[in-house]
């Protein structure tokens, strides 16, 4: 892809390995190195940063025609997922670590993923995640963009992304589109 552009505006970014938030000035020269999930890794002459889909006009992209990016296959969803259940991992399919060019789904990082009812009646969903090495200063940024995919499911009314790290995730739990994706079969 690496598609080479200038800043349309100032952009909050985050920096990558890092986590940090950092600020892309208007007329800034980057290259976009990955495009998955809605979410942008840009090269910059200081380094990789990750924009969100909220902020692709930043970029000179159309933002309808982003939100039109979607993930079809069910690969790595459990049979017995519910309605609910299956929306939620629909909507985890669309988060990446922007250094990796396969979803936190298909990378095998999703280690639990349920909806349950609270006592008002309302509807909570609880993920529990993992990331490919817990040193990683993207791990809240991944968990947040989790969290907030998962707010967009017009019946769901909370969700908790939670970071954990046993069982240590290895590369045995990447699916076979995961696999195929990073040319490992």
């Amino acid at each position: 892809m690496h598609t080479s552009l200038e800043l349309k505006r100032e952009v909050e970014a985050v920096q990558i390995p890092s986590g940090e938030s950092i600020k892309l000035p208007l007329g800034l020269k980057v290259i976009i190195t990955q495009s998955l999930g809605g979410t942008y890794t840009v090269a910059t002459d200081f380094g990789l940063a990750r924009i969100s889909a909220k902020d692709v006009d930043a970029l000179g992209i159309d933002p309808e025609a982003q939100k039109k990016e979607q993930e079809s296959s069910s690969s790595n969803i459990p049979d017995d997922a519910s309605d609910l259940e299956a929306q939620v991992w629909n909507q985890l399919k669309n988060v990446y670590d922007p250094e990796i060019p396969v979803n936190i789904v298909d990378l095998g990082l999703v280690y639990d993923c349920h909806v349950e009812q609270t006592e008002d009646g309302k509807s909570k969903a609880l993920v529990k995640m993992t990331l490919t090495a817990p040193g990683c200063g993207m791990g809240p940024t991944i968990a947040a963009d989790a969290q907030s995919r998962i707010m967009t499911i017009e019946d769901m009314d909370d969700a908790a992304v939670e970071l954990v790290w046993e069982p240590a995730w290895n590369q045995g739990m990447i699916s076979i589109e995961g696999k195929m994706k990073l040319g490992m079969i």
